[in-house]
C-alpha cells in the first residue's frame, strides 16, 4: 500500500503511555456496546492459551445487561511520536477515511463527523467501558472512537493468517465503517432491537451490521485509490485474506470441528469476502445495503 508522505489526521489519540484516565466498567457494545472484528482475537488466544472454547469467549462478549455504560473520563490526549512508523500509518489511513467519507456524505447532502483514533496497550476507558487489548480492535459509539493496540497487528499476521499493510488498513477501515453506520442511525436501530427479538434473529441482524461494515470498507478503498492511487500489486488480495480469516464458519470450524450457523455474529468467509468485494468494485454506499440483501 502506498502511503508513506500522505497526509496524516490529527484525530488520533496515544494512551500507550499509561495515560487515558481511569471509570469505565464492564463492557457493552451496540448503541451503549462496542463494534467490531476484535472479539474473534480473544476467543482465539483464549482457545490456545488457556484451554478455553473460542465460542464461550465470543458469546461472553456479546452479552451485556443493557444498562447505561458509565461514562469515561480521560486525560488530555497526546500525539503519537513523529518517530513511531506504526503510528503514522495508521494515522495516513484514517485521514484517508476521513476524505473518502467527507466526500461521500457531502454527495449526499450531509456532513461527515470524523471519529478519534486511540491507540492504547491494556486496557483503557471508553464511553462503552473499559476496553481491552485481547478484544482487538473496537469502534465504540458512545463516544465515536476507534480503539486499536497496535499489538493486534502481530496478532493478525501471526496467529490469524493475514499479513500485509493492506490488511492492516481494512481492520481500520472496517472500524471506521461501523462509525458510518452510528451517523446514520443504523446501529441504534439495531441495538433497538436487543431483547425484544430472539437471540439468534439478533445474530443474523449483528451479522448484517458487520458485512455491512466490511462493505464499506470496499468503498473506502475504491474511492482512497481513485483519489491518492494508494494500491499496489497483492493489497486487495491481503485484504481478502484478512476478511476471509476471520469468518464465523472458519473459526468455529477451526475452534471445534463443527459449524453452528444460527451462532454467527460476523459472517461467513465467503460473506465477508463478497461484501468487501463488492463495495472495492463499485465505491457505491448504495449497494452495502445488506439488511435489505435477500442473500448474503
Amino acid at each position: 500500500m502506498k502511503w508513506e508522505g500522505d497526509r496524516q489526521s490529527d484525530n488520533v489519540e496515544d494512551r500507550r503511555d499509561g495515560g487515558g484516565g481511569g471509570g469505565g466498567g464492564g463492557f457493552r457494545g451496540f448503541g451503549g456496546r462496542s463494534i467490531g472484528l476484535g472479539s474473534v482475537a480473544i476467543a482465539l488466544v483464549a482457545g490456545w492459551v488457556f484451554g478455553i472454547n473460542p465460542l464461550t469467549v465470543l458469546g461472553l462478549l456479546g452479552g451485556g445487561d443493557g444498562q447505561p455504560a458509565p461514562s469515561a473520563q480521560t486525560a488530555p490526549a497526546a500525539r503519537p511520536p513523529a518517530s513511531d512508523r506504526q503510528a503514522a500509518f495508521v494515522a495516513t489511513v484514517l485521514a484517508d477515511t476521513e476524505d473518502v467519507w467527507r466526500e461521500q456524505f457531502k454527495a449526499q447532502g450531509a456532513t461527515y463527523q470524523d471519529p478519534k483514533l486511540v491507540l492504547f496497550r491494556g486496557t483503557t476507558p471508553t464511553a462503552c467501558g473499559r476496553g481491552q487489548a485481547a478484544m482487538g480492535p473496537f469502534y465504540c459509539p458512545g463516544d465515536q472512537k476507534v480503539y486499536i493496540d497496535l499489538a493486534f497487528y502481530d496478532t493478525l499476521r501471526t496467529q490469524l493468517g493475514a499479513p500485509g499493510d493492506f490488511a492492516q488498513a481494512y481492520v481500520i477501515a472496517h472500524e471506521v465503517g461501523h462509525h458510518v453506520q452510528n451517523l446514520l442511525g443504523i446501529s441504534e436501530k439495531l441495538d433497538a432491537q436487543r431483547g425484544k427479538i430472539p437471540e439468534a434473529r439478533m445474530n443474523a441482524l449483528s451479522v448484517r451490521l458487520e458485512l455491512q461494515a466490511d462493505c464499506f470498507a470496499g468503498v473506502w478503498a475504491f474511492h482512497a485509490n481513485r483519489m491518492r492511487q494508494v494500491l499496489e500489486q497483492g493489497d486487495i488480495e491481503e485484504a481478502l485474506n484478512a476478511a476471509a480469516q476471520i469468518g464465523d464458519d472458519k473459526l468455529q470450524r477451526q475452534s471445534q470441528g463443527t459449524v453452528r450457523p444460527e451462532s454467527f455474529t460476523h459472517g461467513t468467509s465467503a460473506q465477508r469476502v463478497g461484501w468487501f468485494k463488492r463495495g472495492i468494485a463499485t465505491g457505491r454506499m448504495g449497494d452495502c445495503n445488506t439488511f435489505e440483501a435477500r442473500s448474503l
